[in-house]
């Protein structure tokens, strides 16, 4: 294989009419030029400069290998300046993973932070259930994706460079006109009576929901299967039960259900934001990974009660 760095010093020389010149040109010895072209002489199996009285001339070879060097020469400076531009987040690319409660309560406000201040970067978001994010993740097809998870299946820390971006508590949803409604805490114990919409068994909140329950002392007793949020949060608006859920699936909740904070007596889940570790990260990364962290101590911050809430919801994780 053609050796780059000396079909360079080649064109310098016959570009420079000497190898003195191209020496100087280059910062080497006049030495280590000749040596240099003696190596690519062999390598190419032929001479590629005339030693004349006055000077030197390129042969035929010496003429196509500068030419390609001129043009390699160029190409490089061309990639250096690409890497310049993504460097400086005025060009290139980002994918992420999201799901989609917390695309609608978290994703949202990031993607337009970062667009706002990286109009160059072309983003692009694929949302889908926790399975396809980490085969995404490990495939490349994604570089960045939210995940989350519950004390009893943790994200393997081994696979991903991990950033906990909050804990999203789950949290008790009544109907407008429960006896519940205006309350401003409840324990899961006093909820045996009640009857539950949760969504489909297989479901990771209608693992919640059971080990909740169990960890009260009692089974609960399920009126209805939902398919995603935004169905259950109807069913209990007409009083079929009452539903537990993550915060951020009810940030902007049903007009006519409550949402009543259950602290500890229910399991909150992670939110993360995971990369595959062996990858080296791109500028575009660590700026969204500090844009993320940004947008959950937002978010965070109004949900507490004094402050009032300021990114939404979507419906089906």
């Amino acid at each position: 294989m053609l050796d780059v760095r000396r079909m360079v010093v080649l064109a310098a020389v016959i570009d420079s009419g000497s190898m003195t010149a191209a020496a100087e040109a280059l910062n080497y010895t006049t030495s280590a030029v000749s040596q240099q072209l003696r190596r690519l002489e062999q390598e190419v199996g032929q001479p590629l400069l005339q030693r004349l009285p006055r000077g030197i001339a390129p042969t035929e070879a010496g003429v196509v290998l500068a030419d390609h060097a001129r043009r390699i020469t160029r190409q490089l400076a061309a990639a250096e300046a690409d890497l310049a531009q993504v460097a400086g987040l005025r060009r290139g690319r980002l994918t992420i993973g999201t799901f989609p409660t917390v695309g609608g309560s978290l994703l949202a406000l990031a993607v337009s932070r970062f667009r706002t201040a990286h109009p160059g970067v072309r983003l692009t978001v694929h949302s889908a259930r926790l399975e396809q994010l980490t085969q995404m993740l490990d495939s490349g097809e994604v570089d960045l994706s939210l995940l989350w998870d519950y004390a009893w299946n943790r994200v393997d820390p081994d696979a991903y460079t991990l950033t906990h971006l909050l804990d999203d508590p789950t949290m008790l949803v009544v109907s407008a006109d429960h006896p519940l409604a205006d309350r401003k805490r409840v324990a899961v114990a006093d909820l045996s009576a009640e009857e539950w919409v949760v969504r489909e068994p297989d479901h990771p909140v209608a693992e919640v929901l059971d080990r909740t329950c169990r960890a009260a002392g009692f089974q609960p007793r399920i009126a209805f299967h939902a398919n995603d949020y935004q169905e259950a949060q109807a069913m209990v608006s007409v009083g079929l039960g009452i539903a537990l859920a993550p915060r951020t699936a009810v940030t902007n909740h049903h007009p006519d259900v409550r949402v009543i904070p259950i602290g500890s007596t229910a399991p909150a889940r992670r939110i993360l934001l995971a990369r595959r570790r062996e990858r080296v990260p791109a500028p575009a990364e660590a700026v969204m990974v500090r844009v993320f962290t940004e947008v959950a101590d937002l978010y965070q911050r109004s949900q507490r009660p004094s402050g009032p809430p300021t990114v939404g919801h979507a419906s089906a994780d």
